[in-house]
């Protein structure tokens, strides 16, 4: 995957690979030490069922997504579902 900044990503849409819009992207998490980056915060989609979603979710009800399961990024950012 090419280089991306963070700057572009902000606000960015975000889709399972199911097709599923799940929300936009809020923040993305990572281990200040090592740099590595952890999670994608997204704010849900107001339409998707947090009940319908198999994801973890934070304390304000975002959904946690592994950076490891991005799969695109392009107009929309596709996580593996």
């Amino acid at each position: 995957m090419s280089d991306i900044l963070a700057e572009n990503l902000s606000g960015k849409s975000v889709m399972g690979s199911d097709g599923t819009e799940l929300g936009l992207l809020y923040n993305i998490t990572m281990d200040l030490k090592s740099g590595k980056l952890h999670d994608l915060v997204i704010e849900p989609d107001e339409e998707v069922s947090r009940r319908a979603v198999d994801l973890s979710v934070d304390d304000a009800g975002r959904f946690l997504v592994p950076v490891n399961r991005v799969q695109a990024v392009k107009d929309y950012i596709v996580v593996q579902r």
